[in-house]
């Protein structure tokens, strides 16, 4: 593998400060920290790494800003064209900003291009449209009194963003708690900051007043934790593990019961059943568990197979992986970059070493790939069985675990005996089928001969300990608003 080398043009227009009142400023501490590039396992630059303190002075921004600032009297059509205005600048600086998030989290440039920056300006335009049709509606109460309810935005939100998909998650977040009024305290993930603190200048460029957007880089373990527990914070939005969810939830209710949406991991069930039409399903089973290098929350890494395909399902599956090009993300032919981090890289190693002790069959990759780089090999496991580690652990890696099953019953059931319930697929030509499997499987989503179909129209979340609440959609903006009540004696 060959890697390419930083682009310094890019780093020069990103920012390493943190962004409050529509100033950039250094933490109050002078900490920084290193972002790496994970291909080399080299330092792209320091960034300013915020504290409580720093949190503290963004919430005070975000708050007067939401109560008495130009914001707080500005008209929801002039929001609207303040968030056109952001996705047009994100759009005019797609290269560099596909660069950056490539730089910064590993992903191949080919699919930042093609993927994150599309649906980030999306994204952005789709909210727009929403800002001035958020409305309540009148009550046929019974006389003589008029009643009716308003959609009055929550206040100061408080929003941590994940590492896998950085820009991405920033705009899924941002954008409805924009349209709907709100102003915004944004930690960004310690691993990917790059791109969430370039939008910030976008951000600031676009004309958003002061104090709308406050960007705060820093460890989740104090600038997130800080986030989740501030008493002057009126709702926190947060993706990531559902261990560090369960952190944030009493964190939230211990404060001051501040509203909470979460979006959490998953084990997701692909399934495919003998009528599917093979080359689409492999096609389909290869994307949702290696795109992204496998750290995607809906990852089809319980991939089910119906006994009489399984063996040509297997054998086709280990081909494909084994021919998967893996290296420098910047190169136009890799499909897989690195893994995020050391750290990542590690748990990876150390959940497929669990599926080879566990006696799953090992048929491809399994290793590290070099030594500089956080690179892994395409893994392929076959005959694995539902009480293996690797069948109910969230991997997050490029890791394919093929089980066998007979019949429609016994797949439902086995897809469901999981503590997730954020996304499933299913691959037949029978329609009835489907829509058995669609109903009857506990998840947020449920994809019908295609995997990882995403729109800003669509909503998104997850059941059970896969999170709480929605993004996307007209849903995701019930989550950003509070709904009230108004009677009036006639």
């Amino acid at each position: 593998m060959t890697m390419a080398t930083p682009l310094k043009s890019s780093l020069d227009l990103a920012p390493t400060q943190l962004l409050i009142d529509n100033e950039w400023v250094d933490s109050l501490s002078g900490k920084t920290f290193d972002t790496l590039n994970p291909a080399t396992e080299e330092p792209i630059c320091a960034i300013a790494e915020a504290g409580a303190a720093d949190v503290d002075r963004a919430v005070s921004a975000a708050r007067e800003a939401f109560e008495l600032g130009e914001w707080a009297e500005m008209s929801p059509r002039r929001r609207g064209e303040l968030l056109f205005a952001l996705a047009d600048l994100v759009e005019q600086h797609r290269d560099e900003l596909a660069r950056l998030e490539t730089l910064d989290n590993g992903k191949p440039l080919s699919q930042s291009l093609s993927a994150d920056l599309p649906l980030t300006v999306q994204c952005y335009r789709y909210y727009a449209g929403w800002a001035d049709k958020i409305q309540g509606r009148t009550l046929p109460v019974d006389r003589p009194y008029f009643s009716y309810t308003r959609h009055e935005p929550i206040g100061v939100v408080g929003q941590i963003i994940p590492w896998n998909f950085p820009l991405l998650m920033q705009a899924w977040k941002l954008a409805p708690a924009l349209a709907a009024g709100n102003t915004v305290v944004l930690k960004p993930a310690s691993n990917t900051p790059l791109t969430a603190l370039r939008v910030g200048e976008l951000i600031v460029e676009a004309g958003f007043p002061a104090g709308v957007v406050n960007i705060v880089p820093g460890l989740g373990s104090v600038a997130g934790m800080a986030i989740a527990s501030h008493p002057d914070i009126d709702k926190v939005a947060f993706t990531g593990s559902t261990k560090v969810g369960h952190s944030i939830l009493a964190a939230a209710a211990s404060s001051n019961l501040k509203r909470v949406t979460l979006e959490l991991g998953g084990k997701n069930p692909n399934i495919v059943f003998a009528d599917a039409d093979m080359d689409a399903a492999l096609a389909g089973a290869h994307f949702g568990l290696f795109f992204n290098q496998g750290q995607c929350c809906t990852a089809g890494s319980r991939l089910f197979v119906q006994d009489s395909i399984y063996d040509e399902f297997v054998d086709r599956s280990v081909e494909r992986a084994r021919n998967r090009i893996v290296g420098d993300p910047f190169d136009p032919e890799t499909e897989q970059g690195p893994q995020v981090s050391q750290a990542q890289m590690d748990r990876v190693m150390h959940d497929i070493e669990s599926g080879m002790r566990e006696g799953a069959r090992l048929l491809c990759g399994g290793n590290r790939i070099g030594d500089r780089g956080f690179f892994v090999e395409p893994t392929v496991f076959a005959d694995v069985r539902d009480e293996m580690t690797i069948a109910r652990k969230e991997i997050f890696g490029p890791v394919m675990s093929i089980i066998k099953f007979k019949d429609i019953d016994e797949v439902i059931r086995r897809a469901n005996q999981t503590i997730y319930g954020l996304a499933a697929a299913v691959w037949t030509r029978d329609i009835s089928k489907a829509h058995a499997i669609a109903h009857a499987i506990k998840a947020g989503t449920v994809w019908v001969n295609c995997y990882d179909v995403f729109d800003a129209a669509a909503p998104f979340g997850g059941f059970k300990q896969s999170g709480i609440g929605r993004e996307l959609g007209e849903y995701a903006l019930q989550e950003y608003t509070e709904v009230k009540a108004v009677t009036v004696k006639l």
